[in-house]
């Protein structure tokens, strides 16, 4: 009787053992599979869209994908807050920053609009009076041709890869005015707040831009921001999208990269209003 109630124990004791070991390597397997991605709400939407697929292939991923500017991003690849930290910028760029750790993966190029709303009263400017647009030179739009409504800037954090890319790509290296703009943190918000707001100007990436005639896009140098005039180097306001890793990308981390550069997801890349690199006739 003894033996036996000791038997029992003993299988009961072997059967808990395994029992723990098949949920740890199973808790295992669910962080193996689960992917964190923040940073560029540039790159967001292709990033959103790109996870979305993934997880439909592979239904036991978990991909959450989070805004909060390029700045933000390249901190949280660094402190492993996050497997994958998306930039319009490289990172090299972000002062006082060390990026000697990261990985750069270019998985598209984007180019930014510069929206203006409905009443401002012109289609185009020339590169001098963006700079002095957004320097605060031009104060009102009957300066440069349009209706007698003041400008309003809206801008965005100093942590935002948009930003930095118009400053250097479309300001020539100037800094946007300080302490008159309005600062929106993404470019969802942007884009309300420049339909919202008489004599709003700003700046987004392409896929934000709707083409139903809510916001006028405007003409630099006499040139629209399509894929093709970005692609061929007639339009200069863009930008590579980066997906930067801390070390070199593995498991879930890697097949998401391969995946987003895929064949699959080219035709979304182009819906979406990214250029594909492999189509770009120029490089920075």
């Amino acid at each position: 009787m003894f033996k036996s109630h000791k038997n029992i124990v003993n299988i009961f004791i072997h059967i808990l053992i395994l029992f723990i070991i098949l949920f740890a390597t199973s808790c295992g397997r669910s962080d193996d599979n689960a992917l964190m991605i923040m940073g560029s709400t540039a790159l967001q939407p292709l990033a959103e869209k790109a996870a979305a697929m993934f997880m439909t292939d592979f239904p036991e991923s978990n991909i959450q994908v989070q805004g909060g500017g390029s700045g933000n991003g390249l901190t949280a690849v660094r402190a492993k807050n996050a497997q994958i930290g998306n930039s319009d910028i490289f990172a090299e760029d972000k002062n006082g920053f060390d990026s000697s750790d990261l990985i750069d993966h270019k998985v598209a190029v984007v180019g930014f609009a510069v929206i203006a709303n409905q009443g401002v009263g012109i289609d185009n400017v020339s590169s001098k009076q963006l700079t002095d647009l957004f320097t605060g030179k031009i104060t009102n739009w009957k300066e440069i041709g349009g209706n007698n409504v003041p400008v309003v800037i809206v801008s965005r954090p100093a942590s935002s890869g948009t930003r930095l890319t118009f400053e250097k790509y479309a300001l020539n290296g100037a800094t946007e005015i300080a302490g008159k703009a309005l600062t929106q943190d993404s470019s969802g918000t942007v884009v309300k707040t420049v339909m919202d707001t008489e004599g709003a100007v700003s700046y987004v990436g392409l896929t934000y831009v709707k083409g139903d005639g809510s916001l006028k896009v405007l003409k630099v140098d006499g040139v629209e921001p399509s894929p093709e005039n970005i692609a061929s180097g007639k339009y200069q306001i863009w930008a590579y999208e980066h997906m930067y890793t801390n070390g070199y990308a593995k498991g879930i981390t890697k097949e998401y990269i391969d995946y987003i550069m895929s064949d699959k997801v080219k035709p979304y890349i182009e819906k979406l209003d990214y250029i594909p690199i492999s189509d770009m006739k120029v490089e920075r």
